[in-house]
Parts: C-alpha cells; structure tokens; sequence
C-alpha cells in the first residue's frame, strides 16, 4: 500500500510516501504561508502530483480541523484566508482517492502512539513547545477530539490571570505565552540581542543569566503541566518540539514537576517525542490507512 503523506507547517511542507512501514521520498517545499490558504492548497496539489500510483492521502496540518469533513476549523493568521478550507473535497475531486485531514499536533501525537515514545502506552498526552504550544490527547490509541474537534489546546491553560485580556488577546495570561519556545526566545533577547533563537540559548547555557532565564521558562512549563497531570493522572506525558531535544529541559521539568504534584500522581513518565520532523507524516499515515479501510469496506 502507498499513501502520500503531507504535513502542512507555517514555514514548509513536508511530503513523502508510506509504504512498507516508513516514509519514502521525502520532500520539504517552502509554504509561503503569507500567500494565503488558497496559495498553499495549490502547492499541495502540485507537490501530490509529483507522487505516483497512491492509494490514499493523509494530511496533517496547522490549525483547528473538522476530522469528518476535512475542513479548516480556524486557522491564525499565520496562513490568511485558511480557515473552511475543503481540504478532503478539494483533494479527492482533484486525485479520486480517500483523504484524511487532520490537526498537525494531533497527527504527532499519532505518530508517536504507534511508532514513537507512546507506544507502549494506550493513553497519554502530547505537548509540542515551538511558536506557540500544541496539545493532544489520546485515549485507547486514538485521539479524543472533544465536541467541536478541537480538544488539546493545552496552550490556552491561563497560567497568568493578572495579564488576561481576552478581548485584546485571546492568548493573553494563557500557558504559551509563557512556556512556548517563541516566549524563551523573546526573554533572553531582551537581556541578550545577539542571542536569536533555541539553539544559540543553550550554546550559552554556561551564563549564569542565560541559565537563570532558561530556569524560569521551565518553570512556566511545569505550571502547565501540574494542571494536566491532576486533570489527566495520565501515565505518560510526551514533550515535542526542537527544545525538547535538550536533555537539560526534560530532566529539569521531571525534577520540578515531581516536587509540585500530589505523590498518588507521580507515577507519570515525562518522555521526549521520538520521531522528530517525521511524526506528523508518520500520524498522517496511520489516519489515512484506517480512513482507507473504512471506505473500502462501506
């Protein structure tokens, strides 16, 4: 069986085809996201006929998505005019396949129940810290997508009530304003403008400020992540994105995480994703073969 897979991001789209239990072909194509929705679906097609001989698609993307009809729920505005996007219409009309659609965290969190740091778990959560921070949950190894399909949006935990103002900002006093990478980043440039991003941070993790810096965002993580685990008691918490890779992250927030629940919750195992930049097509994958075989039973 070959599945095209596409996993739709802000800054690039990255393709390839299942086939015998990994992604071949690999491809990364610029979105150019400021080019709106109907720019991005374009390059998606163009990007898909480029695959040959598939039997279905799964995407994975950015953005609130209607499983049922392959719809864009809401999308920010780092893609303009995304949101109703008829992803599966658009798509099967276009290559007379199945098509799955499904939220990019989600497809992550996919990936990694069946062939990342989730599998041996039935049940768990997956946070992904970048831009802002993305959330899923799974239950018996699906995602459990809440009444609208939008459960998971772990960002929105409000961690700092004095700062809510929700007509300016929706976001604003919320989980990823504090914890996400982008508000890392933003925090050691005010003290260090030379300092641009993740990677250089940690290069400069010997400064006694660069690590006190670093030290306080883990601690905006953890916050959130003392409210999931007395919500959820979940067994497992899975940790995405690039700043997760850092083993000074992860072994900071098990040890602060551990001080700050009740001992009956400290059975929960912290673990980083697994897959890197391929969990969302692997995800993407997995969806369209059920999606598959639905159809080709009904």
């Amino acid at each position: 069986m070959r599945i095209a897979v596409i996993d739709i991001g802000g800054t690039c789209i990255k393709s390839g085809i299942w086939e015998d239990e990994e992604i071949k072909e690999i491809k990364e194509t610029d979105t150019n996201a400021k080019l709106g929705g109907t720019h991005v679906m374009e390059t998606v097609k163009g990007i898909l006929r480029e695959y040959h001989d598939f039997c279905a698609i799964g995407i994975s993307t950015a953005g609130q998505v209607n499983t049922k009809e392959g719809t864009i729920l809401y999308a920010n505005d780092n893609i303009p005019g995304y949101t109703g996007t008829r992803i599966k219409g658009m798509l099967e009309e276009e290559f007379h396949v199945p098509v799955s659609v499904q939220n990019d965290v989600n497809s992550a969190a996919i990936g990694e129940a069946y062939y990342g740091a989730g599998r041996r778990h039935s049940d768990f959560l997956c946070l992904t810290y970048g831009t802002g921070v993305g959330g899923a949950i799974v239950i018996n190894g699906a995602i459990y997508s809440g009444a609208g399909y939008s459960a998971g949006e772990f960002g929105a935990i409000v961690t700092h009530p004095k700062d809510r103002k929700p007509d300016e900002d929706m976001f604003s006093g919320c989980y990823e304003r504090y914890a996400s990478t982008t508000a890392l980043v933003r925090c050691v440039k005010e003290v260090f403008p030379d300092i641009k991003n993740g990677r250089q941070i940690f290069e400069h993790l010997h400064d006694t400020k660069v690590r006190e810096l670093v030290d306080a965002w883990i601690d905006e993580i953890v916050y959130g992540l003392v409210t999931l685990v007395h919500i959820f008691n979940p067994s497992l918490l899975v940790l995405g994105g690039g700043i997760m890779e850092q083993s000074y992250v992860i072994e900071e927030v098990r040890r602060k995480l551990k001080d700050q629940i009740m001992s009956s919750f400290r059975n929960v195992e912290i673990l980083p994703a697994e897959l890197g930049n391929t969990a969302g097509m692997l995800g993407a994958a997995r969806t369209a073969i059920e999606n598959y075989q639905k159809v080709s039973k009904s």
